[in-house]
């Protein structure tokens, strides 16, 4: 046993993202940043281990001492690349074309002597079908770059009818107000005539 004194004064802290979801056949990024008490050396090193959904034994997929060390052999064969920087206490990997048989636990663990005992953060990877819904043909890209100005065009041509339509109606309102009242008007001096000269001639024959 190494007494805990030691293992404070000679530690890593170790950070990678608890969950990632990644889409079948689209490279994804697993984080993974260490912070060491000691200056990077050439001996620090870094791995990659994986165990399945289902469980099962944790598998190296990856390890990387100066130079990365993907591994030749298993599901992730040719699938994994070094995506870090230790100089800037980077340990992350890409996994490329994931399937959802990928589904499982990553584990990130990095050794900088004479920091070597450190956290175990655990990545759980879900690799789900992308939703048709997310999926751009080229066929509807093109419409929506064909058919989206031409509806711009309409809907400012509509606006400026509606603002045109709108100042014409203004103009003619008060004009076809003033020739109602008119109109309505003459009939009713026309009548009150009639009725007077009626009145008078009925007056005449009565005297």
């Amino acid at each position: 046993l190494v007494p805990s004194g030691v293992c404070n004064a000679l530690s890593l802290e170790i950070k990678a993202s608890p969950k990632v979801r990644a889409f079948v056949g689209e490279q994804v990024l697993l984080k993974c940043s260490f912070k060491s008490s000691s200056p990077i050396a050439e001996s620090l090193t870094v791995d990659w281990s994986y165990r399945p959904l289902a469980g099962g034994q944790m598998e190296t997929v990856f390890h990387y001492q100066s130079v990365p060390y993907p591994t030749t052999a298993g599901k992730f064969k040719d699938r994994i690349s070094w995506a870090g920087n230790v100089a800037k206490g980077d340990a992350s990997i890409a996994v490329q074309s994931p399937v959802m048989s990928d589904n499982g636990t990553f584990i990130c663990s990095v050794k900088n002597p004479p920091d070597v005992y450190h956290n175990i953060p655990q990545t759980v990877l879900i690799v789900t079908e992308r939703g048709l819904s997310f999926q751009l043909t080229s066929a509807v890209l093109l419409s929506i770059l064909v058919f989206l100005p031409s509806v711009l065009v309409v809907v400012l041509l509509l606006v400026r009818m509606g603002r045109k339509f709108g100042v014409l109606k203004a103009k003619k309102k008060p004009g076809y107000k003033k020739s109602s009242i008119e109109v309505s008007d003459e009939p009713e001096r026309t009548g009150a005539d009639n009725c007077l000269g009626k009145l008078r001639s009925w007056c005449l024959n009565c005297v």
